[in-house]
């Protein structure tokens, strides 16, 4: 029986807009889901959230800049816990556009966002989310 009173047909928690924010803020790295070749592209990056839009960096002329050009996106952050077997997941979903104002560039700049990988990554990237869902899996303690 299911003792959750909001569960999917899973039995998957399903989480409310300001959880999977709260959930989101506490992990570095997301995957962000575009179009590439007409095909769908999956890429690891890191993050930091701006109010309810997720900021990305990326370098002049990388597939991810020019994808992101006024496309619909999906952002995706998660967490697992092998040893309990429990975790969650996020999915964004909206506009991604790149960040050409200089000011705003430079207030993005204090967030903290800095690049993981290697080379410079001047461009900012704002996915702005229309749809966000999460849901959270919890295994019951064994009796």
């Amino acid at each position: 029986m299911n003792t959750l009173t909001h569960a999917d047909s899973a039995g998957l928690e399903k989480l409310d807009r300001r959880t999977c924010y709260a959930l989101l803020a506490t992990v570095p790295i997301g995957r962000i889901v575009f179009t590439e070749a007409a095909l769908p592209a999956i890429q690891p990056v890191n993050f930091v959230l701006d109010g309810d839009d997720v900021i990305i960096r990326t370098g002049t002329g990388s597939k991810l800049a020019q994808a992101a050009r006024s496309a619909v996106v999906a952002f995706e952050g998660d967490q697992y816990d092998e040893d309990t077997m429990s975790g969650w997941s996020v999915v964004l979903v909206g506009r991604a556009e790149p960040v050409g104002d200089d000011a705003e560039r430079r207030r993005l700049s204090t967030l903290g966002l800095m690049p993981w990988a290697p080379g410079t990554r001047p461009h900012y990237i704002r996915i702005r989310p229309e749809i966000v869902r999460g849901r959270r899996i919890v295994r019951p303690p064994a009796l």
